[in-house]
């Protein structure tokens, strides 16, 4: 089992940056893949980026390659997503998740994830 809390989000300007954070609890989080998902309103929930269990493997949408960085501390149960060179069209609620898995094999799917956040708004205005 593991709990998942974001943090970080908030209003930001377009070009701006911010960097969310997701604190999870659990003995589960060093053998866990790790991502983050988005939702705008009136869209479905869609990838943004996912990290191995170790840590080494890391996969981003084509929307947000080069801009964002995902990151895992295994040491702290913490993953974070660093966002530069923000857009209006990145607004949305961002959610962590996590997917127990037995090797460096890293979802990327919505439905491939066992446990969510609840989620962090970040707003980006043009």
């Amino acid at each position: 089992q593991v709990q998942l809390v974001e943090s970080g989000g908030g209003l930001v300007q377009a070009g701006e940056s911010l960097r969310l954070s997701c604190v999870a609890s659990g003995r589960a989080f060093s053998r866990s893949s790790l991502g983050w998902f988005r939702q705008a309103p009136g869209k479905e929930r869609e990838f943004v980026a996912a990290v191995s269990r170790g840590g080494g493997t890391t996969y981003y949408a084509d929307s947000v390659k080069g801009r964002f960085t995902i990151s895992r501390d295994n040491a702290k149960n913490t993953v974070s997503l660093q966002m530069n060179g923000l857009r209006p069209e990145d607004t949305a609620v961002y959610y962590c998740a996590a997917k127990s898995t037995i090797n460096t094999y890293t979802p990327r799917r919505v439905d491939e994830y066992d446990y969510w956040g609840q989620g962090t708004q970040v707003t980006v205005s043009s």
